[in-house]
């Protein structure tokens, strides 16, 4: 029961995120750090990308794609931008795993659940460990 409540959240919240698209590597790997830093300038994003580092143009580039996007959005100080995300980290995992279900499990949480505690050789313990952690979760946005 608690597994078809969490798939049926999980429905219904990504039918509000219905304009997002997927990231590419190169996006999401920007994304990553303006959602941790929450709002940043060109060079902040650069200062906290591995190595090696990206061109300047290269990361401005990308930047001015997500804001296409609709992902993020700036402020602005003369010449200069602060980016800040316009969509949360939650809502695109959400997004992503609804995406990745419906294209590996046929948007079975059941089926990911199952894929996945097999392939990672879970034991009994362990799945009753992530059940309540799935209530817990689940109690916290009642």
């Amino acid at each position: 029961m608690e597994c078809l409540q969490y798939s049926i959240i999980l429905i219904v919240m990504s039918d509000k995120n219905i304009n997002i698209r997927e990231l590419t590597k190169a996006e999401d790997q920007i994304m990553q750090v303006l959602w941790q830093l929450k709002k940043a300038f060109v060079k902040d994003v650069i200062e906290k990308l591995p190595s090696p580092k990206p061109a300047y143009n290269t990361v401005s580039t990308i930047i001015r794609i997500l804001e296409k996007k609709g992902f993020v959005s700036f402020k602005a100080y003369g010449k200069t931008h602060e980016y800040f995300p316009i969509i949360n980290k939650d809502e695109y995992s959400n997004y992503y795993l609804n995406r990745f279900m419906g294209r590996y499990f046929k948007g079975s949480f059941q089926d990911l659940v199952s894929f996945f505690a097999k392939e990672n050789n879970m034991n009994i313990t362990e799945m009753e460990e992530m059940i309540k952690r799935i209530e817990k979760d689940l109690n916290k946005s009642d």
